[in-house]
C-alpha cells in the first residue's frame, strides 16, 4: 500500500497527493534458481527502476512513487556478473482518491534492459531498449497518439575515488503522424579526496537534451524522459529533462560519520528556441513563447543529509532559483525559494 499526503500547496497534483492506494501486488515464479543462474517471472503491479534512473525510476520525488501493471522476466548469471530484464506493462496513473488507481489502458510501456558488471575492472555496461504507446501526448508542436522507441547505452564505474557515468540515448517513432528523432547525451563525473579533512567530493554533470527544431515541419525532436526521477534537477522539481542544456558543478563533504553536506549549482538553457520547457513527466510547462531567448535560469541548492544506517535517511534542503530571460518573457519571471525536509524509513 502507499499513502502520499501534501499540505499547503494550491492545486497540488496526483503525484504529490494520493491518500491511499494499492501500490504493489505481484507473484514471482522461479523456474531456475541455483548457485550460478536465476530466472524469475513476475506478474502483477510492480515498481520498475533501471540504471541511472534517467528513464525508469521509482520516483521518490516529489512525493508519490510510481508503479506498473504487467509481466517482467528477470535473468541473472551470478558467475558472469550479467543481468537481463524483459517486460511488458501498463503505466499506473495516480489519482487523488482512495483505491482509485485502476488498470490504465491509455499508456503501455515495454522493453528490455541488459547489464554487464566487470566489463573491465570496476566498470559496468548497460544496453537497453524501451518502448512506449500513449493514447494522448501533448508537446509544443504536437498533440495525439505517441509511439516512441528509445535505444541507449551507459558506461560507468563505481568503486574508485574517481567515478564517472556516460550515457547516450536515441529516440524514434511518431506522434500525431509526425516523425520523432530525439536524443540526449550525459556525462557525470566526481572525484573524492580521501586525504583531506571532510573528504570533499567535487563533481561535474553536463547534459544536452534535444528539443524541437522547427514548428510545423512534421518532425519532432523533443526528447521524452519517460519515467525518470521526479526530482531530476533537485527536490524542488521545477523542470524536467527535455529541450535543455545543463551544466551542474557540485561539492559534497562528510561533516560527521553519518552527516553529509552538499551544495550544487545548475545553469539551465533551452537547447532549441523553437521549443518550450517541460515537467519531468514530459507535460508542457511553457511553450516556445515566440521568443528567441534561451536562458531558463540558475539554481543553487544546499542540503544536509543524515543517514545513521541503512534503514533511516533524512535530508534538509534549500533551493534558490533565479529565472533567466526566457522565463521572464513567457511567465511571471519571479525568483523562487524552496525549503524541503525529506525523511525515509526502509524496512
Amino acid at each position: 500500500l502507499q499513502s502520499s499526503m501534501e499540505n499547503g500547496k494550491p492545486n497540488s497534483s496526483s503525484v504529490e497527493e494520493n491518500p491511499l492506494d494499492l501500490h504493489q501486488v505481484f507473484v514471482d515464479y522461479k523456474p531456475i534458481s541455483n548457485q550460478n543462474h536465476e530466472l524469475t517471472i513476475r506478474l502483477g503491479r510492480q515498481e520498475l527502476a533501471y540504471g541511472s534512473l534517467r528513464l525508469v525510476s521509482t520516483r521518490d520525488n516529489p512525493n508519490s512513487r510510481q508503479s506498473f501493471d504487467g509481466t517482467k522476466i528477470m535473468y541473472q548469471s551470478k558467475k558472469n556478473q550479467f543481468k537481463a530484464d524483459v517486460f511488458y506493462t501498463n503505466y499506473v496513473a495516480s489519482h487523488r482518491g482512495i483505491f482509485d488507481d485502476k488498470f490504465n489502458k491509455d499508456v503501455k510501456f515495454w522493453g528490455s534492459y541488459l547489464t554487464k558488471n566487470e566489463v573491465f575492472k570496476n566498470h559496468g555496461l548497460d544496453v537497453y531498449y524501451l518502448g512506449i504507446w500513449k493514447r494522448i501526448a501533448v508537446l509544443n508542436d504536437a498533440r495525439g497518439k505517441e509511439v516512441r522507441h528509445s535505444v541507449g547505452t551507459r558506461f560507468w564505474n563505481s568503486k574508485n575515488n574517481w567515478l564517472y557515468d556516460f550515457e547516450a540515448i536515441y529516440q524514434f517513432g511518431n506522434i500525431d503522424h509526425k516523425e520523432i528523432s530525439a536524443w540526449t547525451a550525459s556525462i557525470k563525473t566526481t572525484y573524492k579526496f580521501d586525504a583531506i579533512k571532510f573528504k570533499p567530493t567535487i563533481g561535474l554533470k553536463t547534459e544536452i537534451i534535444s528539443g524541437d527544431r522547427r514548428i510545423g515541419d512534421n518532425k519532432i525532436q523533443t526528447f521524452n524522459p519517460l519515467y525518470a526521477m521526479g526530482g531530476y534537477f533537485g527536490l524542488a522539481a521545477l523542470i524536467g529533462p527535455s529541450n535543455i542544456i545543463d551544466i551542474h558543478p557540485s561539492l559534497n563533504m562528510t561533516l560527521l560519520k553519518s552527516v553529509n553536506f552538499e551544495i550544487d549549482y545548475d545553469i539551465f538553457c533551452r537547447y532549441r528556441a523553437q521549443d518550450g520547457i517541460y515537467r519531468a513527466n514530459s507535460s508542457l510547462i511553457y511553450s516556445d513563447g515566440d521568443t528567441n531567448a534561451k536562458r531558463i535560469g540558475n539554481q543553487l541548492t544546499a542540503a544536509i543529509m543524515y543517514e545513521p544506517n541503512g534503514f533511516f535517511y533524512m535530508r534538509a534542503e534549500m533551493t534558490s532559483f533565479k529565472p533567466g530571460n526566457y522565463l521572464k518573457a513567457v511567465g511571471p519571471g519571479k525568483n523562487l525559494l524552496f525549503l524541503g525536509l525529506t525523511t525515509q524509513f526502509k524496512f
